[in-house]
């Protein structure tokens, strides 16, 4: 039954921890790295995305690998550092990341496609879904060689795989997070259809 008591005393903390999750996954670590590595603004490189796919455009892998990792760490940090103060704050701050990464204000709300930091936040939450996405996407990326597709089939998974462990609070989440994941995607999606996508080297 609700309560709006309950409501009124939790609901500053559910603002805090959207509000934390979105100020850390703002933080636009592919901008900062390829501006320090003497890149330039990656932005103007490839798809214009700051993500790790595009840094990779500029031939430096240990860029991409650190814009990578500090991505899907945004996601991670934010979900366990909120997770104290429940399963709900944690996937309010798992949100706010992922929403924070998507539309950074430090880059006028042009951010990536967040596939990292969607990792980053389902790993933090349910590791297991995190592995059946990492497997989705390897297979799917082997048999294709299309690393977009392989982030959109395995993003669609991960709902069904968090009610296969019974989360269902992480199941709503992660439908949320890949309906978002999909919008971001669109570009890829008309690619994919006609046939124009890049495909990966494995």
């Amino acid at each position: 039954m609700f309560s709006y008591t309950a409501w009124s005393v939790s609901w500053p903390y559910f603002l805090a921890a959207l509000a934390f999750g979105y100020a850390l996954g703002s933080i636009p670590f592919g901008y900062l790295f390829a501006r320090l590595a003497g890149v330039g603004d990656i932005r103007s490189i490839g798809s214009g995305n700051i993500g790790a796919t595009n840094v990779l455009r500029t031939g430096r892998k240990s860029l991409a690998a650190a814009t990578l990792i500090a991505d899907a760490g945004k996601g991670v940090a934010a979900v366990l550092l909120a997770a104290r103060w429940g399963p709900d704050t944690a996937a309010l701050a798992g949100l706010g990341a992922f929403l924070g990464h998507l539309f950074p204000v430090w880059l006028g709300f042009r951010g990536g496609k967040g596939v990292a930091t969607f990792l980053g936040v389902v790993g933090a939450t349910v590791w297991q879904v995190a592995a059946v996405f990492a497997v989705v996407w390897l297979t799917v990326a082997g048999v294709t060689r299309y690393s977009s597709l392989a982030a959109l089939i395995g993003a669609a998974a991960t709902p069904l795989a968090a009610i296969a462990f019974d989360r269902w609070l992480a199941a709503g989440l992660f439908a949320l997070l890949a309906v978002l994941i999909i919008i971001k995607h669109m570009g890829n999606i008309r690619r994919l259809v006609r046939g124009e996508e890049s495909r990966i080297k494995l």
